[in-house]
């Protein structure tokens, strides 16, 4: 059976406010209140493998096909005491949430790991604000940098995040303290980005209404998919988001519309920390996420 994490009084607060639902037949100001309880666990290999799969799946986007990701499921399922998940219907539901840490020296000589590295060298390479990371990546052999794998479903509330940051750092001091391969040279974050674009479907209507919103998206400006991330590259050797090697279709970021009015085109996005900056960085963090009073 797997082992529910301990949360420390403190270490998430989600406010007093529940995750909300809107009724879209009701007004606005209709909001329907639903109330989840929220658990962590180990990550499972018994019961998570499909849903950690899913989760690996949205975190790649368009390049997910590039990788194995049954191999890397399983590589981050066969440590299962680093890392955590979030469900909310006990342990053998699926999870909705989870992060972990895997190193990309130990694990060099394993096909997922190469291809990630090689793909990660790439991106590090074509985007200028990633040099540091691509001299890094560039070495041989590979220095022993945490890449962290963190992923959750679309309306999961922020707040749960802190948590999973405050525990791997606390799993990884214990694994030090066992003589485990978890001293890193730095720790690489692999998350996403995102920029608004004219919706294609806004266009076919062309409505006086939408100039606006063309301008706004022609800016090109950047939005984090993770609010966390913004703290993270606060704290960032270097950071810096790379295109997709799958270019999406075209009605791609039209079918990511669901919760605003214009498209989105989403990128890769590389957050390089040392190992020095984590602890501040979570600090920070937990006071970013704080729900307002």
């Amino acid at each position: 059976m797997g082992k529910r994490k301990q949360i420390k009084d403190g270490d998430v607060d989600m406010g007093g406010v529940d995750p909300q639902v809107a009724d879209d037949s009701s007004d606005e100001e209709d909001i329907d209140m639903v109330n989840v309880d929220f658990e962590w666990f180990d990550p499972q290999p018994a019961v998570d493998f499909h849903g950690l799969k899913n989760l690996l799946r949205q975190l790649f986007d368009t390049d997910a096909q590039i990788f194995d990701l049954s191999a890397l499921t399983d590589l981050i399922l066969a440590q299962p005491l680093l890392g955590s998940t979030v469900k909310v219907d006990g342990n053998e539901s699926d999870p909705y949430a989870f992060l972990t840490v895997l190193n990309l020296q130990e694990h060099s000589d394993k096909p997922v790991i190469k291809d990630l590295t090689t793909y990660l060298s790439k991106k590090a390479s074509s985007t200028p604000s990633l040099a540091p990371l691509a001299q890094l990546l560039s070495q041989s052999p590979t220095p022993p940098i945490g890449l962290i794998l963190t992923e959750r479903l679309i309306n999961m509330p922020s707040e749960i995040v802190p948590p999973m940051y405050t525990m791997l750092q606390e799993e990884i001091a214990w694994a030090l303290a066992d003589k485990e391969p978890y001293n890193f040279s730095h720790y690489l974050v692999l998350s996403k980005t995102y920029e608004e674009v004219e919706s294609k479907l806004d266009a076919e209507e062309s409505r006086p209404q939408k100039k606006k919103k063309k301008a706004a998206a022609e800016q090109g400006e950047r939005f984090f998919f993770h609010p966390e991330d913004e703290v993270l590259q606060r704290h960032a050797a270097c950071f810096g988001s790379a295109e997709y090697t799958h270019k999406a279709d075209e009605g791609l970021s039209d079918s990511k519309r669901a919760f605003q009015d214009m498209g989105i085109r989403t990128a890769a996005s590389l957050i390089l920390l040392e190992p020095g900056t984590l602890e501040s960085a979570i600090k920070d963090m937990v006071e970013y996420l704080k729900p307002p009073v």
